[in-house]
């Protein structure tokens, strides 16, 4: 059985940086990243890191996010710097076995929230 499950969501000040872990099981993963999702807007894309560490960025997070994959595990890290208001959403960890940029993956976390307040 796939899992995913994601750690790490919680408050953070704008400015400061905050880091999100997410850690996937049952499956090998050619690729593993974050989605994230505010009311009424439509899930979009943070980052991607696939097996040979090629990663791919959302234009609003270019710079300011990045995202690791730990070596021979499907455990993936989000460090989120610069953070802004606006970065406030859920946060899905998403997985699949297809390469990039053939994205999103077939798996997706339950999601955790991260809250940026001044």
């Amino acid at each position: 059985q796939v899992q995913l499950v994601e750690s790490g969501g919680g408050s953070a000040r704008t400015g400061n940086s905050h880091i999100i872990s997410c850690v996937g099981s049952g499956a090998i993963f050619q690729v593993m990243g974050w989605y994230r999702q505010t009311p009424g807007k439509e899930r979009e894309l943070v980052a991607m890191i696939s097996r040979s560490r090629t990663t791919i960025y959302g234009d609003s997070v270019k710079g300011r996010f990045f995202i690791s994959r730990a070596n021979g595990k499907d455990t993936i890290y989000l460090q989120m710097t610069q953070l802004r208001a606006d970065d406030t959403a859920t946060y899905y960890c998403n997985a699949g076995w297809r390469p990039l940029p053939d994205i999103p993956g077939e798996y997706w976390g339950q999601g955790i929230r991260v809250t940026v307040t001044s």
